[in-house]
Formats: C-alpha cells, sequence, structure tokens
C-alpha cells in the first residue's frame, strides 16, 4: 500500500485530484469514466463522486493499481 501525504496546513483532498495525482488518470476529464465504470473505492465502498473529499486515514482502491492510503 502507498501512502499520499496531504500538504502541510491540507485536511484534505478531492478524489479526483487524488486519482490525476496517482496517475490513475491521464487528464481530469477522464476521472469520471473511471468512476462511473466502477472502478474507484473508498474505505472499500465503491464511490463515484469526483468531489469526494478524502481525508487522513481514508484508504483509495483502484482497479489495476495499489491501493493509497491518505497520510
Amino acid at each position: 500500500m502507498r501512502t499520499i501525504e496531504l500538504r502541510s496546513g491540507e485536511e484534505t483532498i478531492r478524489l479526483g485530484q487524488l486519482l490525476k495525482l496517482i496517475d490513475a488518470v491521464p487528464t481530469g476529464a477522464q476521472v469520471k469514466d473511471v468512476l462511473t465504470a466502477g472502478e474507484v473505492q473508498v474505505n472499500g465502498e465503491l464511490e463515484e463522486r469526483r468531489g469526494r473529499q478524502l481525508r487522513r486515514g481514508d484508504v483509495v482502491s483502484v482497479d489495476g493499481q495499489d491501493d493509497v492510503r491518505i497520510g
């Protein structure tokens, strides 16, 4: 499992931003496609909202990639 650290002073990151950061999608326009295809889970539950706020301790799973924990 990989850990992504939030920037100093930040408490959250949006799911769409994280997917771009970890190279799960090449562009922001493709975030919606990955989400609606059911390829993303947050803390074990299917997630389709690109604006979902992720906090420290959340675990994001994307089909075909290692899980990512928010640190």
